[in-house]
């Protein structure tokens, strides 16, 4: 076999069909875009558009309210952690916000890292991090580590 001899699989591909070329086409004159109209135009966008109808949009009630200072945070799973602490990208003795970003286990910060629970916690663990559920600071201090949170939520 030679490079020129290369085909795609008979069916695989299907060439497109030529708008406006003429009626033997059988997309010829106006296109398959009908008679006059806002959509036989070019440049149309009217996503959203009932037809004068009140949109579906606009006549569902918004509840609710997005605070615009909320703080979000990077979430980390203890067993993760554990993960990375077994593969030696960790040290158990020192993890910080820091050193989760660099070890690669967090992609970034943001307002700060949040532990959760998820996960076995094997190793005597030291954590220092923004913020944890109850469950992950039990889960720690009953395998013999400690886990500080810096800031109170």
């Amino acid at each position: 076999m030679k490079l020129n001899e290369l085909r795609d699989n008979p069916g695989a591909t299907k060439t497109k069909k030529r708008i406006g070329r003429g009626p033997g086409s059988g997309k010829g004159k106006m296109g398959g875009r009908g008679i006059k109209g806002q959509k036989s135009r070019s440049g149309v966008a009217i996503n959203g558009y009932e037809g004068g109808q009140m949109p579906l949009y606009q006549r569902l009630p918004k509840r609710g309210f997005t605070k615009p200072n909320r703080l979000s945070f990077a979430v980390v799973n203890l067993g993760l952690i554990q993960k990375f602490v077994d593969a030696g990208k960790l040290d158990a003795a020192n993890i910080n916000e820091d050193t989760l970003v660099s070890s690669g286990l967090v992609r970034r910060k943001l307002d700060g890292i949040r532990v959760l629970a998820k996960g076995d916690v094997t190793t005597a663990l030291t954590i220092d991090v923004t913020g944890a559920s109850k469950s992950a600071v039990e889960a720690v201090e009953k395998a013999g580590g400690a886990l500080k949170v810096a800031a109170a939520e």
